[in-house]
């Protein structure tokens, strides 16, 4: 027997206030670091940039069907009205993938550069109607006359522009596809100038 026994009393309070002490220093040590509440445990704090990016992105995530089919209709509305600034000022990265690249922007300048017979086919299409539809056989044979007149011209300048085009693509974009450039130009030319798009951005008779 020990001389002088200690209480038992004495011995579970003294080990109780150490763990005590020892829980309050953890945690004023633990208070000295303050943790982003959305940090997982035993990794280091986010900056403020990453947590403000990460809230975003969670925040834009549709939660259903209903909201993603929303964000989708939403994204394609406003690809479309990208796509329509785009053709009124010929902007290349939101042109339509007919219209983008450098040999379809060479093949629309050559076009725009010149008078086309095929673009002045639908006012001559009119007044050969009009003709037409008058009950004198002159000017029905006249009409006639004309229909065939304007059907030449118009093959006959366009396969001027489909030889001039190509050779000029084969000069300027040796190494380019050019895979459809002339039938694109072509389609071009049947268009009035002011109904064009993406609308002309050269002036007639300046070299594209």
């Amino acid at each position: 027997m020990p001389a002088n026994p200690l209480p038992l009393g004495f011995v579970f309070r003294s080990r109780a206030k150490e763990e005590k002490a020892l829980a309050d220093k953890a945690q004023v040590t633990d208070s000295k670091q303050p943790r982003d509440p959305q940090a997982p445990k035993g990794r280091p704090t986010p900056k403020r940039s990453e947590a403000q990016s990460q809230r975003r992105s969670v925040a834009s995530t549709p939660t259903n069907r209903k909201e993603a089919a929303k964000r989708q209709r939403e994204d394609r509305r406003a690809a479309l009205a990208k796509q329509r600034e785009a053709l009124a000022s010929g902007d290349e990265r939101y042109l339509p993938a007919r219209d983008k690249g450098p040999v379809r922007k060479y093949a629309r300048n050559f076009v725009d550069s010149r008078f086309c017979v095929a673009e002045f086919f639908l006012p001559m299409a009119v007044v050969i109607l009009v003709l037409s539809m008058v009950q004198i056989p002159q000017l029905q044979n006249i009409a006639l006359l004309l229909w065939l007149f304007v059907i030449v011209m118009i093959v006959v300048d366009s396969i001027g522009i489909a030889i001039r085009l190509k050779k000029q693509l084969n000069e300027r974009h040796p190494d380019e596809s050019k895979r459809g450039a002339v039938a694109y130009a072509l389609m071009r030319s049947l268009q009035m100038r002011r109904l064009r798009l993406p609308k002309p951005q050269v002036k007639r008779g300046e070299r594209p």
